[in-house]
């Protein structure tokens, strides 16, 4: 039989070897539940003091603490189970003895369960330890405000990711469970959300949405906002499926539809033909009508593209939940398609899914995708595909979407497997390839000349991209005679029949440019720039000449159609011409493999220069790579300001992503870590986590190739944090082994990587663990005399021991951090340091001195554009104004916090809905009779 049993998860009750004992109401109470929340580990006597007497005394808070444990041992029957220590008490018991500790040491094996039925088990006995309220009947401001509320928090969420797994398995969780639950936490969304479901599946969807009204009026009433992104999405599946639901993502990725649209009657009668009016679809077919899918085949250059942007764009009104778009690159002449799994993450990332609910794995994802389209009208447009493996993950699974994809395969498995409705197309009749080029050329110039325009129209052969190109070469001479075109082509192509190669095209446009520079820029832009579009600058690198000599060239390519302006300062092609650049370049350019060097340098400094203007760097990689001048012939484009930076990552991460690629194949293995690194930062801060995870394993990879265990130790501990950030906690702490490893000579490499534990332990929540690997990093950075490094790892050393209660050293360590933050320019620390120090403030009972400090905190928060601190920061600057009386500037300060964090994560929202739910008005009469 064990010593002692302490319960908290309700109202408080202690035995010791069996025997009840009774603790009477008041500070007993308060000191057991203290140091039992600490079983086995020292607690300091300020934080005892503080907890059971607030911030006021009343007296000499040893001698009145010495006179509780006196009178507390008394009751338990025994000196031995609370020990004096130097500067505190201790409970002598295990973390098992006590049932809010034991409950996180089984949500722990949950986590770390090995199938969903493990977890379902470990999960339902750690939710029988509650009986109803921590704390239940113990009165002390620091647990009912700084305890409770993280404890409140692991159950919600235990309790949600047990009904999820219910609700999985076919299993019918408990409603009424579910509601007693919701209406103590009337503003925790993602609670409501799963209570919806639970009502549905048992049968009872009136309900449901009588109690989703309830809780969007609540919303309303005390937030002045809208439901979450979740919530709203489960309501809309409760509705008729049809209408769209208010306030979901609607995104509009379609591209602009082509000037001078002609021709293709025939085809677009048949896409209309598919399509049955919304007025005409019963209520009772809609469930179980496949998604409608089309697939437009054809020769390369035959216009597929351009008749299915255009279609879509005239039907996109039948959709009113927006359209998707992807570019799957099937013909790309590198090679690299896109993979199913990268084209689902740009989707759930349009569809507004926060990067930490984003799973891992193709099946996951897609699961999540298909769910997402459930019950929506949406059109999705999947262009250029390879094969039907590409496709086939990116099929809605539900009726409502109509899917178009575009390919030169006829892809008759998706034809057979999900009923696609197939569309070949082929050349332009002649009457349409005409009117392509009158509504490119006008009508008079073409009507001049009928029979020049006859034999320029044999002699494209009826190829969309052959007129475009021909057109385009008549534009830029408009004083010429169409005549004269017809000439050229005649004595360019020879006699071709209607079979004629479209390559034999490009020559003519190819060997007409007016200069080398022209041909050579095109040549290595089309054929050898990596991503799917160049800019100025890029270009100018593969050509190894100033930003000046690549303009004028530029612009005429653009003007022969070789390459396209699709974007003010970004020019791309059809596959087609890239693969004729490519082999043009492969015959004429022997220096290509410099040229591709310097694209990759080109991205590297760009990069490493757009970091340092982010911010963010800590272990001095920016200046590492900053010092080092570019390679001869290499451009780096000039970023003014954090907005400009923050838009050239955004437009430049495809080509980014591909540069790192195309630097591994090229054997530049320093590169590929260099580029890993500079990326670290954006693909955080923009949720792009998986992209970072792939691009820490391609550093790992380049650093093994190195043999450089200093390259190697940092791979793979920004790997750990990537893939914590992904809750891969057990991956990560594996890696940060691995880092460990090969940091062994290097003690600079030791101290970041128990800096990174630090990070993961904290996004665990394992706050004693966490603390322990700051103070090590700390330790190897002072010893080193790295003062960034020590001001980071004091920051964290204060904010953990404000987490665990230690107020005094989390002050006391946040104001030296702060101080060298300052002295350093460290501007994003800077920041994080000073809500450190306002929550200490808060947890101290002192609103008042918090504000400034969150104030401070905000205006950088701001200034670095961090929407998720800024939101939390908001939170805390309203608990402090309601814990001072002001209520109606602290709902204004929840109400900005919800409307900035908008639909961009719902469980972020949902600690502030908590945190408004438990600063109630007792609590700020508690505060306001301390003072």
């Amino acid at each position: 039989m064990r010593v002692l049993a302490v319960e908290l998860l309700g109202p408080l009750r202690v035995s010791v070897a069996g025997r009840p004992v009774e603790l009477p109401p008041g500070r007993q109470r308060v000191l057991m539940a203290v140091l039992a929340m600490s079983a086995g580990r020292t607690v300091p006597t300020d934080r005892l003091a503080t907890a059971v007497w607030g911030t006021d005394p009343r007296g000499d808070p040893r001698v009145n603490l010495r006179t509780t444990v006196k009178r507390v041992r008394r009751a338990l029957g025994t000196v031995e189970l609370i020990v004096s220590r130097s500067g505190g008490y201790l409970l002598a018991a295990e973390p098992d003895q006590v049932d809010a500790l034991f409950f996180g040491l089984l949500l722990d094996g949950a986590a770390a369960a090995p199938d969903p039925a493990a977890e379902r088990s470990r999960l339902a006995e750690a939710l029988a330890l509650w009986r109803g309220t921590p704390f239940d009947g113990i009165r002390s401001d620091w647990l009912e405000h700084f305890v409770a509320p993280a404890l409140q928090d692991r159950y919600l969420t235990a309790l949600e990711r047990r009904v999820d797994l219910d609700l999985a398995h076919g299993a019918q969780p408990d409603p009424a469970q579910l509601a007693k639950a919701a209406e103590r936490h009337p503003l925790r969304e993602s609670l409501w959300a799963r209570l919806l479901r639970v009502l549905e599946s048992a049968g009872r969807p009136a309900e449901a949405l009588e109690r989703y009204e309830t809780i969007r009026r609540r919303l309303a009433e005390e937030l002045g906002a809208d439901p979450s992104p979740e919530l709203r999405q489960v309501h809309a599946d409760l509705l008729v499926v049809g209408a769209p639901a208010a306030g979901r993502a609607v995104p509009r990725q379609l591209p602009a539809t082509v000037n001078g649209f002609a021709g293709r009657e025939t085809e677009l009668v048949a896409l209309d033909a598919l399509l049955v009016p919304p007025d005409e679809i019963r209520p009772d077919e809609t469930r179980s009508r496949s998604p409608l899918i089309t697939v437009i085949s054809g020769t390369a250059g035959v216009g597929k593209t351009t008749l299915a942007v255009h279609w879509a764009h005239r039907v996109a009104g039948r959709f009113p939940d927006g359209q998707l778009y992807v570019n799957l690159r099937g013909y790309d002449p590198s090679g690299e398609a896109v993979r199913p799994a990268a084209a689902i993450r740009e989707f759930l990332g349009a569809l507004e899914v926060p990067p930490h609910r984003v799973p891992d794995g193709l099946d996951a994802q897609a699961g999540l995708y298909r769910s997402l389209l459930a019950g929506r009208r949406m059109l999705v447009l999947l262009d250029n595909a390879r094969d039907a493996d590409q496709v086939a993950p990116l099929l809605p699974g539900a009726p409502g979407c109509l899917v178009v994809v575009t390919s030169r395969d006829h892809l008759t498995r998706l034809v057979m497997t999900y009923g696609a409705h197939p569309l070949p197309i082929g050349l332009l009749p002649p009457d349409e390839a005409k009117r392509l080029l009158a509504a490119r050329l006008g009508q008079d110039r073409m009507a001049a000349q009928p029979a020049a325009v006859e034999e320029i129209v044999h002699r494209c052969a009826g190829l969309p991209l052959a007129l475009a190109i021909v057109a385009a070469r008549a534009a830029i001479h408009p004083t010429h005679p169409l005549g004269t075109l017809a000439a050229e082509l005649r004595d360019a192509l020879g006699a071709l029949d209607r079979a004629v190669n479209v390559r034999a095209i490009f020559s003519w446009s190819y060997e007409s440019l007016g200069n080398e520079a022209a041909a050579r820029l095109f040549r290595l832009v089309a054929g050898l720039h990596p991503g799917p579009d160049s800019t100025v600058t890029a270009a100018a690198s593969l050509a190894g000449v100033p930003v000046p000599q690549v303009r004028a060239p530029l612009a005429e390519l653009t003007r022969a159609n070789l390459l396209t302006e699709h974007a003010p300062g970004r020019y791309s092609c059809h596959d087609l011409l890239r693969a004729y650049a490519s082999e043009l370049c492969q015959a004429r350019d022997p220096d290509r493999d410099a040229a591709r060097r310097r694209i990759v340098d080109h991205y590297v400094h760009t990069a490493y220069a757009a970091q340092r203007l982010l911010g963010g760097d800590m272990e001095g990689d920016v200046e590492t790579v900053a010092s080092a001048a570019p390679g001869p012939g290499v451009c780096v484009t000039d970023l003014a300001g954090r907005d400009a930076t923050m838009a050239w990552f955004a437009a430049e991460r495809p080509a980014l992503l591909a540069a790192l690629e195309l630097a591994a194949d090229l054997g530049l293995d320093r590169q590929v870590c260099y580029l890993a690194r500079a990326l670290f930062v954006f693909l955080h801060g923009q949720g792009f986590w998986h992209d970072r995870a792939e691009t820490q394993q391609a550093a790992v990879a380049a650093a093994r190739r190195l043999d450089d265990p200093v390259e190697e130790s940092r791979a793979y501990r920004n790997l750990a944090f990537a893939l914590a950030d992904l809750g891969r906690f057990d991956d990560a702490h594996r890696n940060l082994d691995a880092a460990l490893e090969r940091a062994h000579d290097d003690p600079a490499g030791q101290a970041w990587t128990h800096y990174h534990r630090d990070i993961v332990y904290a996004l665990q929540g394992r706050e004693a663990d966490a603390l322990d690997a700051a103070r090590r990093a700390h330790d190897l950075f002072d010893q080193l005399g790295d003062q960034v490094g020590r001001a980071i790892a004091l920051t964290d050393l204060g904010f953990h021991h404000g987490r665990l209660g230690n107020h005094a050293q989390a002050l006391e360590l946040c104001e030296q951090a702060l101080i060298l933050h300052q002295k350093l320019g460290n501007r994003p620390h800077e920041a994080h340091t000073w809500s450190c120090l306002a929550d200490t403030r808060l947890q101290l009972g002192d609103p008042a001195g918090a504000v400034p400090c969150y104030r401070r905190a905000l205006d950088l928060f701001r200034e670095f554009g961090d929407p998720y601190a800024e939101a939390s920061t908001l939170a805390h600057l309203g608990a402090c104004h309601y814990l001072a009386g002001d209520h109606a500037a602290a709902h204004e300060q929840w109400r900005h916090a919800h409307t900035l964090l908008g639909d961009h994560d719902p469980s972020t929202t949902n600690q502030i809905h908590t945190q408004l739910a438990i600063i109630d008005k007792s609590t700020a009469d508690a505060f306001r009779r301390r003072r």
